[in-house]
């Protein structure tokens, strides 16, 4: 079982920028991929970034060249920098985590999850 908590969101206007981190406690919580996902008023949860514990990263095509996955296996933790953002980018972002095997599954049905945190952009 894995426990993810999320801080780092907030009220930020277009243009801004926010640092969102995860904090992972568990078995095997190096070896999994992580994730952000996020989800806005009356839409689905979707996926924003994950990295594979090589480094490998994915992003959503809305925050390419914008928002920056990391992550430091031995400290298990993982990091989103959100840069240029757009009231668009508004919702609840979640952690996830999951196995490795998923790494080409990255829909949101899969892994463990955070409690969320909110990021606000106003224009």
């Amino acid at each position: 079982q894995v426990q993810l908590v999320e801080s780092g969101g907030g009220l930020v206007q277009a243009g801004g920028s926010l640092r969102l981190s995860c904090a992972a406690s568990g078995s095997f919580v190096s070896k999994n991929v992580m994730g952000w996902y996020r989800q806005a008023p009356g839409k689905r949860r979707e996926l924003v970034a994950a990295i594979a514990n090589t480094g490998n990263a994915k992003y959503a095509d809305s925050v390419k060249d914008r928002f920056t996955i990391s992550r430091v296996n031995a400290k298990n933790t993982v990091w989103l920098q959100m840069n240029s953002l757009k009231p668009e980018d508004t919702a609840v972002y979640y952690c996830n985590a999951r196995d490795p095997i998923y790494w080409g599954v990255l829909n949101a049905d899969f892994g463990s999850w955070g409690q969320g945190t909110q990021v606000t952009v106003s224009s």
